[in-house]
């Protein structure tokens, strides 16, 4: 007998809980959440692992200082402090410590989105390793091997392609794209952080003219870089014997397929799907990983 007054007390309750939320609603402004930005994207899954750890190893490296204020002959000076050592914030070590402080503090606000997205997804705790520093190396058309490291990336002109002209219809951050596909490859890469050149000129050994790669990634966390090159001809039978050239051209630069190159297909104006090229950049990523010396884990599939 006395269940129907129970259930009824405990609905009056949720209803005067849900009015009283109703009220204060137009009185409180929403909270930001930087996380909620990222929980309708498709991150791949090997790529957050590894952004979760880089951000931990760099943690672990960098100094812990903070900004303490001292009075000298009665003016207030600011000093930086690590270690019960203060210096100067003009000094060269201030200014080394100031940037580490800042990089301590960007890191942990990304290393709390990452983990949170990571919770969000797969529940259980993300694998722990040390990130490894890959070194690929890209053989040129002078003999030369360059590693595909951040002086090689930086070294590469953003854009460089002006031999065929471009349709102009295609525009994202100041930069013209040749199709809707590669405009929306470089908004995924900009809103999940990847660095990218799109067009830079390589000059490859082998291969008897300058070659414009779609996409050249750069992964700080590994220190190496990535091809991305998208074919949005599939239909067309011609472009059966472009990937064949293009495959051909950059294994024998010594680059390995799916690992240091990736490609992307589609046909004529198909927009892009980004589980499609985050797959690509996953596995792109994992094979890094696991023919690296010096990484040993495992990462659930």
């Amino acid at each position: 007998m006395l269940e129907k007054p129970i259930f009824a007390l405990f609905c009056l309750s949720c209803f005067v809980v849900f009015c009283n939320n109703l009220s204060d609603k137009s009185d409180k402004l929403p909270v930001y959440n930087p996380v909620m930005e990222y929980l309708d994207k498709y991150i791949p899954k090997e790529l957050l692992a590894l952004k979760i750890n880089y951000c931990k190893k760099r943690l672990r490296e960098l100094p812990k200082v903070s900004v303490c204020k001292d009075k000298v002959r009665g003016i207030q000076v600011i000093r930086l402090r690590s270690e019960n050592h203060r210096f100067k914030k003009d000094s060269s070590k201030g200014q080394e410590l100031y940037e580490a402080m800042l990089e301590r503090e960007n890191l942990e606000q990304q290393l709390k989105v990452y983990e949170a997205i990571w919770d969000y997804y797969y529940r259980t705790p993300p694998p722990e390793y040390d990130p490894p520093k890959v070194v690929r190396t890209l053989r040129t058309n002078n003999n030369g091997n360059v590693v595909m490291d951040k002086a090689f990336f930086d070294s590469l002109k953003n854009d460089a392609n002006t031999k065929y002209p471009k349709p102009m219809v295609y525009s994202f951050n100041g930069i013209q794209y040749r199709s809707a596909y590669e405009k929306e490859a470089a908004m995924y890469y900009t809103e999940n952080g990847i660095l990218f050149k799109y067009e830079p000129e390589l000059h490859l050994f082998g291969a008897k003219k300058p070659q414009y790669p779609d996409f050249v990634l750069y992964f700080p966390e590994l220190d190496t870089c990535k091809i991305h090159e998208h074919l949005g001809l599939m239909n067309y039978s011609n472009y059966a014997l472009d990937l064949k050239l293009k495959c051909s051209t950059y294994t024998d630069a010594g680059l390995l397929i799916d690992q240091d190159v990736f490609f992307t297909y589609s046909n004529e104006d198909q927009t892009l799907d980004t589980r499609y090229l985050a797959a690509k950049v996953n596995t792109s990523i994992f094979g890094s990983l696991v023919c690296s010396n010096d990484w040993i884990g495992n990462i659930d599939a």
